[in-house]
């Protein structure tokens, strides 16, 4: 039977067989938590005992939670809290207010009790290259969008001028952008390494994934109410734009085998799961994803996500239009700025031109000499 890591999860052998337990610690049992008996060793047993992690996870954070801090009225936190109460923020998807949130987590220990009329160019100059220092460019970055996108916010609260933004006076440093891509056949090395070392549920994500150029949010989150004749229908996690993914015969097998031995879930829960039985979590996906490649390519670090930009690659090298492929993959990625505003209809036609272009591309990167 394989290893799983799930929190407080021991077995034991009883009776010529292994049995699988839940365990909590002594601070746990003093809660009310006790030992639970799942059943014999495997998946069942690992479903049990991660309901019972998830149980007390629950049970701890809402214990440990600190109160909501109270900014001062007119301060650039007050401002946040009150546009985190507005539509305009519900409306935001998922991953659009993570983005703020992780931004504001490098604002608020600094200027979050502050009056935004009252920051200088200075001051702003300071934080934004300690930044840069301690956690680099990247995370610098984003921290400055955030802050030019709140400081727009406090203008509109009436807080602050919109056009007094100090940080005007700052050039930033932007994070150079990944540029690693995938072939074809190490895509299909690392589904078939994934499926024989027990990774099925990954296997098929990464199959969906280098088929519909879907990010790997997307296609973890994959349900049976996002099926489709061509593959799959979604609103994409990032922009909440619809977007068609299609599917080779090769991956549609590879799902229905893999399906055959799932568990029944509901209309919009996630089809795959790791070795635990459990949805795939943006970590747990990436700890599986970087042991296959470990097993498949040894020392290799490309991501799952360079799937994407090797569809992208492959069909611009095909004879596809930004535009096109822009739609195929619902974002915008025309060079020109003003085209990225245009509106293109994601339609069947345009993901079957797309989908065309990527095969032509590919031969032509085949035939490419590294």
């Amino acid at each position: 039977m394989g290893t799983v890591k799930i929190p407080y999860y021991t077995t034991r052998k009883r009776h010529g067989k292994v049995l699988g337990y839940w365990q909590p610690s002594k601070t746990m049992r003093k809660a009310g938590f006790a030992l639970i008996s799942c059943g014999p060793d495997g998946p069942d047993a690992w479903r049990k005992a991660k309901e019972w992690s998830d149980r007390w996870q629950a049970y701890r954070v809402k214990l440990e939670a600190p109160e909501q801090r109270r900014w001062p009225p007119g301060s650039i936190g007050d401002a946040f809290d009150r546009y985190r109460a507005t539509e305009t923020w519900a409306r935001k998807p998922v991953r659009t207010r993570e983005d703020w949130d992780r931004g504001w987590a490098r604002i608020e220990k600094v200027f979050g009790d502050c009056d935004p009329a009252t920051v200088t160019l200075e001051t702003l100059d300071e934080w934004y290259a300690a930044l840069l220092e301690h956690i680099g460019v990247r995370e610098a970055h984003r921290a400055m969008k955030i802050w030019r996108a709140l400081w727009q916010v406090c203008g509109a609260l009436k807080l602050c001028n919109p056009a007094n933004d100090p940080s005007k006076g700052i050039r930033r440093v932007t994070p150079v952008g990944r540029t690693a891509t995938w072939r074809e056949g190490e895509i299909v090395r690392l589904v078939k390494g994934a499926w024989r070392h027990g990774y099925r549920g990954l296997a098929v994500v990464v199959a969906i994934a280098w088929d519909t150029g879907f990010s790997p949010v997307d296609a973890r989150r994959l349900s049976k109410g996002h099926v489709s004749e061509e593959g799959f229908r979604i609103p994409r996690a990032k922009t909440g734009k619809p977007a068609i993914g299609t599917i080779c015969n090769r991956t549609r097998g590879l799902m229905g085998a893999y399906l055959e031995d799932a568990p029944e879930t509901l209309a919009d829960a996630p089809l795959f799961r790791n070795r635990s039985g459990a949805a795939y979590s943006k970590d747990t996906l990436g700890d599986d994803f970087r042991a296959v490649r470990a097993v498949v390519f040894p020392g290799d670090d490309r991501k799952l996500m360079d799937a994407r930009r090797s569809a992208s690659t492959e069909a611009l090298a095909g004879g596809a239009t930004a535009e096109q492929v822009g739609s195929k993959m619902a974002n915008s990625i025309a060079t020109n700025r003003d085209l990225e505003r245009t509106y293109f209809p994601v339609s069947n036609a345009v993901v079957k031109i797309v989908d065309g272009a990527r095969l032509a591309g590919r031969r032509a990167i085949r035939g490419t000499k590294v």
